[in-house]
């Protein structure tokens, strides 16, 4: 079986307001799975799974009970969300929503819960957001892309959680409306292309109902940065193979599979699912080997941590934040470039992915408040704030002589705990600062995370002085990228290089 190590701190899901995107990472990665578990009470299916158990007494709720309970302990290490699908529980009435809401309780919270409601009514859309991401607590649900963004704009108000746009039906009927007008631009494509602007990968997913590989390569092509959830039966392990080789993206990452309702029927349901999940990294290991040479080869889990970085390490250098020629740092010393991150704000896809970055090393902090120090990485601080749901505050270069002369900006108690944000790290002379008025406020500071660590003895500075720091990259990282990009020179590699 192939090594899949962990890109993510474990307890990552425990962290106030962490994402969809994250919570259903970290599962990914402490599970190993990509595989996702439906929770339908079918009739049948539950007839013939009291048959597998030696019968079983009692009414249909009291049966639903015993095998949600059941599916859920036997199958929930080794998958990574699961799948609820609404009609099922209203069908019961007020005591399927009581099971609805039984089902939240059993899911361990740190597997995502993903409520498969396929709503499509624009009229009920915000009085359902509300109740599914606040009553239930659920962490996605799937919508009909045929209202439009008007949909699905209450559901990703809850910044949070997620979407999921089924964009192709497996059912033969619906092929006339989905393949329409033809082939070469059929609606299901047009509905991800459309469904795509509506909000980032990380908070709009795509289910797609087939079992035809072309199907599955044809959104993956026009969606290469989305999860894709599929929705299909497989017979045999070519066939199971053909749809990995489609539908997985450019790192053999965001695909996610259900396990086959008839399995969930089955004894040893544990073991079964195991034994897939296992079959599934080895065709996946097949995969990576197939599409790059092994000494290339990227082998982190979802996200894929060093292909996505190396992208944004280009595309940083290409909107114009690493210049060269001399500029004095705000420490005085004179470099022969400087590294421009104020350039992101404009460009707001760039601007995601370093909010991204940034949030992957605070899964497993703890901390009351976001302090971003000024005035560089204010806008970072605030997109972190938005993102994951902790207030921010600042501390002020001058205290202003006049108004309410504040040495911090923002509201806080006593006694909280501030995560100390900053863009780059040099000297950490300015990080210290920072950290010197918020400690004189009464706040607590533990740790520092940067986005460029400029190598140095700035990180030992503050660690002598008892704080830990993070850094999304170091210069040296970003100059190996660069120069493997054909972005660098040698003599600009070794600018770089010497001031490490």
């Amino acid at each position: 079986m192939p090594a899949w190590p962990l890109d993510l701190a474990a307890g990552a899901w425990s962290c106030k307001g962490v994402t969809f995107f994250l919570k259903l990472t970290e599962a990914i990665a402490s599970r190993q799975s990509l595989l996702i578990t439906g929770l339908d009470p079918n009739p049948e299916m539950l007839q013939s799974w009291n048959r597998n158990r030696g019968g079983g007494a009692g009414s249909f709720l009291s049966q639903s009970r015993r095998w949600i309970k059941a599916v859920i302990e036997e199958t929930s290490d080794h998958v990574c969300a699961f799948k609820p699908s609404l009609g099922f529980y209203q069908a019961l009435g007020a005591v399927g929503i009581d099971l609805l809401r039984e089902v939240r309780e059993l899911v361990p919270l740190e597997i995502p819960l993903i409520l498969d409601a396929k709503h499509a009514d624009l009229n009920s859309a915000s009085a359902l957001a509300n109740y599914v991401f606040d009553e239930l607590n659920v962490d996605a649900v799937s919508l009909s892309p045929l209202a439009g963004h008007d949909l699905a704009a209450p559901f990703l108000l809850h910044t949070d959680r997620a979407v999921v746009i089924t964009c192709h039906s497996s059912s033969p009927a619906s092929r006339i409306l989905q393949h329409h007008p033809n082939e070469a631009n059929p609606l299901y494509l047009r509905i991800v292309a459309e469904s795509r602007l509506w909000a980032t990968p990380e908070q709009l997913l795509l289910e797609v109902g087939t079992s035809d590989p072309e199907i599955l390569a044809r959104v993956r092509n026009l969606a290469p940065d989305h999860v894709l959830i599929l929705r299909s039966l497989w017979g045999e392990e070519e066939r199971l193979e053909t749809l990995l080789q489609a539908g997985l993206g450019s790192a053999a990452d965001g695909l996610l599979l259900p396990v086959p309702q008839n399995m969930l029927m089955e004894d040893r349901l544990g073991e079964r699912v195991a034994e897939l999940k296992g079959q599934i990294a080895t065709i996946r290991d097949r995969v990576i080997s197939s599409r790059q040479p092994a000494e290339d080869r990227c082998e982190l889990w979802l996200p894929a941590r060093c292909e996505q970085l190396d992208s944004l390490i280009v595309d940083l250098f290409d909107i114009g934040c690493l210049l060269f020629g001399e500029y004095v740092q705000a420490s005085g010393a004179l470099f022969n470039y400087y590294i421009d991150l104020r350039r992101i704000i404009s460009n707001p896809n760039v601007f995601h992915r370093v909010l991204h970055a940034y949030s992957l090393l605070l899964a497993d902090l703890n901390f009351d408040r976001i302090a971003g120090i000024p005035y560089g990485s204010l806008p970072t601080a605030t997109g972190l704030s938005l993102l994951l749901h902790k207030p921010l505050i600042y501390p002020r270069k001058e205290v202003k002589a006049h108004g309410a002369r504040r040495l911090i900006e923002g509201d806080f108690r006593e006694g909280e705990t501030a995560l100390v944000v900053d863009d780059i790290l040099i000297t950490g002379g300015s990080v210290l600062e920072g950290i010197g008025k918020l400690e004189s406020s009464g706040l607590r500071v533990e740790d520092v995370v940067v986005f460029i660590d400029h190598g140095g003895s700035a990180a030992q500075r503050l660690a002598d002085a008892g704080y830990r720091c993070r850094a999304v990259l170091s210069i040296e990282q970003i100059t190996a990228v660069l120069r493997e990009a054909g972005r660098l020179n040698a003599d600009q590699a070794a600018l770089l290089g010497g001031h490490g």
